[in-house]
């Protein structure tokens, strides 16, 4: 029988994970504190009290608009911890997009997905141009969700120039038999209607799977799962498996200009 709780522990296999993400949100609060003028903190997109992005802008005229979904199994931190990943995509010319989103068990994942949906199409009216989501871990699932037919605004949708998932959980009905699920409240029902690999995706728009190949297996077959489910759907997907690297150490290159994954977003 499968142990679903330790199957999703990402950081209890990662040495030091508790540390890192308070080094994270230490090292945001420099790097916003760094961008002056062009950090636009705290911008509402919604009514609710954490629907709240953050808009970086780089230096001179922006190509187009990247948007980062933080993760946190839908009910753990917010953007605040994140801001230093947008400034590979900002030293390339790309504005970022980092919202924070309501949190379980006030939001269930629906509710969360359509804030998210909110919080993107808010973001295209700050900045034009092509758009590419990226979302790490839960922020996986829902940039992945924001890739599925019918979510996004047809004139949001059709911006979308690349999504990337890194980490991300695309069958959500196993989190039913976890423990986290006390927190989720998701039914098998509700699980199934938020699992992109059970949907249809937007056809025009280029898609990336990325994953680190010392994650746990279950993050590393729900990877390969929403491969081969769209690979099959007529959509334009991409694979990587990437070596050497866990569940947070995985996105570490979108602070490099030219990281392996700001590349891969920017593509």
């Amino acid at each position: 029988m499968i142990d679903w709780t330790d199957a999703f522990d990402n950081s209890g296999y990662v040495p030091g994970a508790d540390d890192l993400i308070a080094l994270w949100a230490q090292e945001a609060e420099v790097f916003r504190a760094s961008l002056g003028a062009r950090a636009q903190c705290d911008l509402p997109y919604g009514g609710g009290a954490r629907e709240r992005l953050d808009l970086f802008l780089p230096k001179g005229k922006a190509q187009g608009l990247v948007v980062f979904i933080h993760g946190g199994y839908w009910h753990r931190l917010d953007r605040s911890y994140f801001s230093q990943f947008a400034r590979g995509p900002l030293a390339q010319g790309w504005a970022v997009a980092m919202p924070s989103y309501p949190l379980a068990p006030d939001a269930r994942i629906p509710e969360i997905t359509q804030s998210v949906c909110l919080a993107v199409g808010h973001a295209a009216g700050l900045q034009p141009g092509p758009i590419r989501l990226f979302g790490h871990s839960a922020g996986g699932h829902l940039a992945a969700r924001m890739a599925c037919e019918g979510v996004l605004p047809d004139a949001v949708a059709e911006r979308l120039a690349r999504v990337v998932s890194v980490s991300g959980i695309h069958m959500l009905e196993p989190l039913t038999l976890a423990e986290m699920n006390d927190t989720l409240n998701l039914t098998p029902e509700t699980a199934r209607a938020e699992s992109p690999a059970l949907l249809d995706p937007i056809k025009t728009c280029p898609f990336s799977i990325w994953v680190g190949a010392n994650e746990r297996p279950e993050l590393i077959r729900q990877t390969r799962l929403l491969a081969e489910a769209w690979s099959l759907k007529d959509v334009e997907i991409a694979s990587e498996y990437e070596r050497g690297r866990d569940h947070f150490d995985v996105i570490a290159s979108l602070k490099d200009p030219d990281g392996a994954l700001t590349r891969e977003v920017l593509r």
